[in-house]
């Protein structure tokens, strides 16, 4: 009886340990989580197997001491430590801004393969082709725009205005 009880203690202390860093510390549904739930529900199986007052005891006072630990670590000054406390403040400005229109006429600066670099006048923005590639050096001109979006296609010259 003591020793099944030792193992319930240490199969719910994993189960705790595991789900707490899946919560905190690891991101998406990781190993940490599945493993934390299997030996959360075959811990609480276990101590039901060895006696009904045992399996109470160990739901309720998992629940407990999970909950207190994960208020705890939200409250820990510790966690803070480790949070990212970077602010960003930059904006994204919409190709309409710069001054794109249909029809510009441009170069490509790298491959667009869907997607690179072009020039129109002094501009350099984030080109998309509706193409399959077009190569570097490429005159092209802007079919469309679609929010923060340039798709243009390959021209054969580029007028100078």
């Amino acid at each position: 009886m003591t020793l099944s009880i030792i193992i319930i203690i240490l199969i719910m202390a994993v189960a705790i340990l595991l789900l707490l860093l899946e919560i905190f510390f690891l991101p998406g549904v990781t190993v940490a989580g599945v493993g934390g739930s299997i030996f959360a529900v075959g811990g609480i199986i276990y101590a039901y197997s060895v006696g009904t007052i045992i399996g109470h005891i160990t739901l309720i006072s998992s629940i407990v001491l999970f909950g207190g630990m994960f208020f705890w670590l939200l409250r820990a000054k510790s966690f803070q430590r480790i949070a990212l406390k970077t602010n960003v403040d930059s904006t994204l400005t919409s190709t309409r801004d710069m001054g794109l229109h249909v029809g510009d006429q441009g170069i490509t600066l790298s491959r667009l393969a869907p997607i690179g670099k072009a020039r129109f006048g002094q501009t350099t923005v984030e080109a998309k082709t509706q193409e399959d590639f077009i190569d570097e050096q490429t005159p092209v001109i802007i079919v469309r725009i679609e929010g923060y979006n340039v798709i243009v296609e390959k021209q054969l010259t580029i007028d100078n205005e």
